[in-house]
C-alpha cells in the first residue's frame, strides 16, 4: 500500500489486490455542508448532473462507456464529500480513471439535461416521504444540527432544486472541485510503483501537476491533526444544548423512532474508536448485538433495530433507529433505556470485551475483502487524515480499547441531559 500527493495537491493511494477486477475512486472533499452561497442540494445535484455531459461525451456515451466493458460506474454524495467510483477489469483501468477525471474536470451541464435531472431528483425527494425509516433519520439530523451547515438535507428541497441551473452547477464545480480537495484511490492486481506512475500521468493530464511525493510517515500513528482540506467550518456554540423530544403524527401503521446525540468527531482518536466498538456491541448488524437480541430475537417486538455512528470533521452523531407496532413502542423504549444504563454504569467483563473485539475485527476483515469498499475507504481516509492506516495499526487501536473506554463512551453519547428523540406515529 502506498499513498502520497502530487505536485498539484491531488492526494492518492494505491493498493495491490489479487482480483481480476480493478477499482478506482475519485473523492472530492465537498458535500452538503459546503453549499453556502448556493442553493440547497447543489452538491447532490452536481453528482447527478456531471453524468449528463463532459468534454465531448454526451450523456448516452457516458452512461454506456463503462457498461460496454462489463464494469460499473457510480457516485454518491454525503454531508462532506462527493465520490465517483468505477469497477472494471484491470486492463480497462485507464479507461475508467480517465472517465472519472473527465467527469470531475470537464462537465458541461446542458440545460435540457439539467431540467430532466431536476425531475429525477424531485422524484427522489418525494420517494423518501414513502419511506418513514429514511425520512425520520434525515429530519433527526436536521433538528440536532439546527443552525449549522450539517443540518442541510443532502437532496435539498423541492423549492431549492427547482432553482438550480447549469450556470450555478458550473460555478459550484469551478469553486469546489480543486486538486487540493481531491483524492484518487486504486485497488488492483498491479505493481504499486506502476500504479503510482499512472496516477502521476492522470494528474499531469487532467490537473497539470504530477510530481509524486509518497508520504512514509503516518502522523506518528495518531488520529487527528489538520484535515486534508480546511474548507469545513467548526461547529458553532454548544451543540449539546440542542435537546429535543418531538412526536410527529404520520398516520403510519408502524411507529418509527430515532434516539441519539452528538458524539466524537473524526479527530477524537481514542474516543472515536471506543464509540465505534460501543455501537457495534449495542446495535451492530449481527443478531447477537444487545438490542437485536433483546428487541427482535428474544421478544419479537421489532423487525429491525440498529445503533449507528456517523463521523464528521468537527462532530459525530450516534443514533438508535427502530420501527415497531404501536403497542410495542413503550416496551422498546424501556428496554433501550435499561440496556444503555447498564453500559453507562458497569464495565464489560474481560471475556465479553474480548469477544466484542474479535467479532468487530472479523467484520472489518470481511468488509475490507471487498475491493470497492476498500477503495472508497482509502479515499475517505486521505481526505480526513492525509494518510492511511495499515491493517496492523487499525487492529492495534481496536485492541487497545478498554472496558472503561466503552463505559465512558456510553456515558457521553447516552447522557440523558443531551439525548434527543424524534418519533413518527
Amino acid at each position: 500500500m502506498r499513498y502520497g500527493k502530487t505536485g498539484c495537491g491531488l492526494q492518492y493511494a494505491v493498493r495491490k489486490s489479487g482480483s481480476a477486477a480493478a477499482y478506482c475512486a475519485l473523492s472530492i472533499k465537498c458535500g452538503t455542508r459546503d453549499e453556502e452561497g448556493f442553493h440547497s442540494g447543489i452538491a447532490h445535484f452536481t453528482e447527478h448532473a456531471i453524468f449528463k455531459g463532459a468534454g465531448k461525451k454526451s450523456a448516452s456515451v457516458i452512461n454506456s462507456y463503462i457498461d460496454k466493458l462489463g464494469g460499473e460506474l457510480n457516485a454518491f454524495t454525503t454531508k462532506e464529500e462527493i465520490v465517483l467510483h468505477a469497477t472494471v477489469l484491470k486492463e480497462d483501468l485507464p479507461k475508467a480513471a480517465n472517465l472519472l477525471f473527465e467527469l470531475a474536470t470537464s462537465p458541461v451541464f446542458p440545460e435540457a439535461e439539467v431540467d430532466i435531472e431536476k425531475g429525477v431528483i424531485m422524484d427522489e425527494i418525494n420517494s423518501y416521504k414513502d419511506s418513514p425509516s429514511e425520512d425520520i433519520y434525515d429530519k433527526f439530523e436536521e433538528m440536532i444540527f439546527e443552525g449549522h451547515p450539517l443540518s442541510r438535507p443532502i437532496l435539498g428541497t423541492m423549492a431549492s432544486v427547482k432553482k438550480i441551473g447549469g450556470r450555478e452547477l458550473s460555478e459550484f464545480v469551478r469553486e469546489k472541485f480543486t486538486p487540493d480537495r481531491m483524492a484518487f484511490s486504486i485497488v488492483a492486481d498491479m505493481d504499486e510503483g506502476r500504479m503510482e506512475k499512472f496516477v502521476g500521468r492522470m494528474a499531469d493530464k487532467w490537473l497539470r501537476g504530477n510530481d509524486i511525493g509518497r508520504n512514509p510517515a503516518d502522523n506518528g500513528g495518531q488520529d487527528g491533526g489538520i484535515p486534508a482540506s480546511s474548507g469545513t467550518k467548526h461547529f458553532p456554540g454548544a451543540p449539546y444544548a440542542r435537546k429535543f423530544d418531538k412526536t410527529v403524527s404520520k398516520k403510519n401503521h408502524q411507529v418509527n423512532c430515532v434516539i441519539g446525540s452528538l458524539g466524537p468527531s473524526l479527530y477524537e482518536g481514542k474516543e472515536r474508536i471506543a464509540t465505534i466498538l460501543l455501537c457495534n456491541i449495542l446495535g451492530g448488524p449481527s443478531s447477537n448485538s444487545i438490542l437485536n437480541y433483546e428487541l427482535r430475537e428474544k421478544n419479537g417486538w421489532v423487525y429491525g433495530v440498529e445503533c449507528t455512528y456517523t463521523q464528521y470533521s468537527d462532530t459525530g452523531i450516534v443514533t438508535i433507529c427502530l420501527g415497531c407496532d404501536k403497542e410495542n413502542m413503550e416496551r422498546c423504549l424501556k428496554a433501550i433505556s435499561r440496556e444503555t444504563d447498564r453500559l453507562k454504569s458497569g464495565l464489560l467483563s474481560d471475556r465479553k470485551l474480548a469477544a466484542a473485539k474479535k467479532q468487530f475485527l472479523g467484520q472489518m476483515a470481511i468488509s475490507s475483502d471487498n475491493g470497492e469498499t476498500q477503495c472508497i475507504a482509502m479515499g475517505k481516509s486521505l481526505l480526513a487524515y492525509g494518510m492511511l492506516l495499515s491493517d496492523e495499526d487499525a487492529r492495534a487501536r481496536i485492541e487497545a480499547v478498554t472496558a472503561e473506554d466503552i463505559r465512558s463512551a456510553a456515558c457521553r453519547v447516552f447522557d440523558e441531559a443531551s439525548l434527543c428523540r424524534l418519533t413518527y406515529i
